[in-house]
């Protein structure tokens, strides 16, 4: 039985109420698939919350987290998190994050939670305010408070000040200046700061694909028949570029990508759970219009991020592996004919549904079973180095 049977057995178990066997599955995950639980993280933490009996996998996930906060709240998938998820990370006093920056993501799952609110602030009403609220009653007490600055509790704070109680914020005010002075609320402790050095194995190098899938790609690249273990894959991936960090412009990724050479682009599909991705030995050159010369290009897909639902294209023209536009404002990455194009008309390839992958028989074959055109969620470039032996 493969590690994700085992873990699909593990929720239905649970579903089903076999309290012993899903318990014993648990344990055995969190003692022996270790590796297998972080390179499927974001996968396991969204899971186990859809259930309320995984206790212990909670805390292994939870204490990975409060170590390297990113890993979730600078996911793509962080504003889908379940309420009970955010309200358990925020419970930790170890959380290593500014209480500033909590503040922020806290907002920002709330208003994400919420997306009829007007866009501006300034043209919030009472209502609005209270909507906002009542998503974030569970959260918004475990905000220390009084261990933000006075700055980032003005500039931050304040512009949401009617989602606190007004007895906080008058607290807070006579804080500021009697500091001694008793008031009603409850001051939380400062969040403990880990002194000790995070090991880097935990670090996840990619919000879109795992370690699996690299190791996959990295076969395609040497023209393997079979696949890399992640323990034996030679090369490095080395992040240039990701969307939700550097901006969807695609002028941006001709600017960042320029001169980069061994590249893979890969994207997730908005509405589906695709990654579509394709390799460049080439350069990237923002100088160039016209088609690019190559026979070792690839594009590729994983359906569901199933790496079993996998499909390689290979290139067959030659000639025309790639394209590069002569309007790069609006087209990013283009593989062929538009095999595996991302592109915008709105300077945002997240905003509007215009990219594409059709067969025009540059490549062996279409890697979507769809020719409708798509948006994406986010998108990352890397740098393909082989690693020193």
């Amino acid at each position: 039985m493969d590690t994700r049977t085992m873990y699909d057995l593990m929720i239905v178990a649970n579903e089903l109420e076999f309290g012993e066997l899903s318990q014993k599955l648990e344990n055995h995950f969190i003692e022996s698939k270790a590796s297998w639980l972080r390179t499927y993280f974001t996968f396991v933490y969204h899971s186990i919350f859809k259930h309320n009996k995984f206790q212990n996998l909670e805390k292994f996930c939870n204490d990975i987290i409060i170590k390297h906060p990113s890993i979730i709240f600078e996911s793509v998938e962080f504003t889908s998190l379940h309420e009970s998820a955010l309200v358990s990370i925020l419970e930790r006093d170890d959380l290593q994050m500014k209480e500033s920056e909590i503040w922020d993501y806290v907002i920002k799952w709330g208003t994400a939670q919420n997306p009829t609110l007007p866009k501006k602030l300034e043209e919030w009403s009472d209502e609005n305010f209270m909507t906002l609220k009542a998503t974030l009653q569970r959260c918004l007490p475990l905000v220390r408070y009084f261990h933000i600055s006075n700055s980032d509790i003005m500039d931050k704070i304040k512009p949401y000040k009617k989602i606190l109680d007004k007895q906080l914020w008058n607290d807070w005010k006579q804080h500021l200046i009697l500091p001694d002075r008793p008031i009603k609320s409850t001051i939380l402790p400062p969040r403990l700061v880990l002194k000790q050095e995070l090991p880097r194995a935990i670090e996840l190098f990619s919000t879109i694909i795992n370690e699996e899938h690299a190791s996959m790609i990295a076969s395609w690249i040497d023209n393997r028949p079979t696949s890399y273990s992640s323990r034996d894959n030679p090369y490095e991936f080395q992040l240039i570029l990701r969307g939700s960090k550097d901006g969807f412009a695609p002028r941006t990724f001709w600017n960042i990508c320029d001169g980069h050479a061994n590249t893979i682009v890969v994207t997730k599909v908005k509405g589906t759970n695709e990654i579509l991705g394709g390799f460049n030995p080439l350069a990237w050159d923002n100088t160039k219009e016209g088609y690019m010369k190559t026979d070792e290009s690839f594009i590729f897909s994983f359906k569901d991020a199933n790496i079993q639902n996998s499909i390689l294209s290979r290139v067959k023209n030659e000639n025309r592996a790639l394209c590069h536009s002569p309007w790069k404002d609006i087209v990013g990455p283009n593989f062929g004919n538009c095999e595996f194009m991302i592109q915008s008309f709105v300077s945002n390839f997240t905003r509007d549904t215009v990219s594409l992958c059709k067969n025009t028989g540059y490549y062996e074959k279409n890697i979507r079973t769809t020719g409708d055109r798509f948006s994406i969620i986010d998108y990352e470039v890397f740098k393909i180095i082989k690693k020193s032996i």
